[in-house]
């Protein structure tokens, strides 16, 4: 999967590519094959196993085109909660060494 890009920056992340329109595709064939071939599975049809396999394999693709792009986002929102949280731990303590 070359053509599908693996290392984001958070700015090139927040925007839509083609990474997203195939994941937008992806998801609802993936989660219907896994929902059928549960079901048929259930039945004990062979090809119930089959159209599992195939939507766990459909998943497992979503996921690998998708993650690298919310793991980029995630990271950057981490840093920004971290920073919050240290300039509100100091604006805290500001206050009590007022008080």
């Amino acid at each position: 999967m070359a053509w599908i890009k693996r290392k984001w920056t958070t700015a090139e992340a927040d925007e839509w590519t083609k990474e997203d329109w195939l994941t937008i595709v992806i998801s609802p064939i993936a989660y219907t094959l896994i929902m059928l071939g549960i079901a048929l599975s259930f039945l004990l049809l062979p090809v119930g196993f089959v159209i599992l396999g195939l939507g766990i394999i459909a998943t497992i693709v979503m996921h690998k085109i998708i993650d690298p792009k919310l793991k980029a986002i995630s990271d950057e929102y981490e840093k920004k909660q971290k920073d919050y949280i240290l300039e509100l731990e100091r604006s805290v303590r500001w206050e009590d060494e007022n008080e």
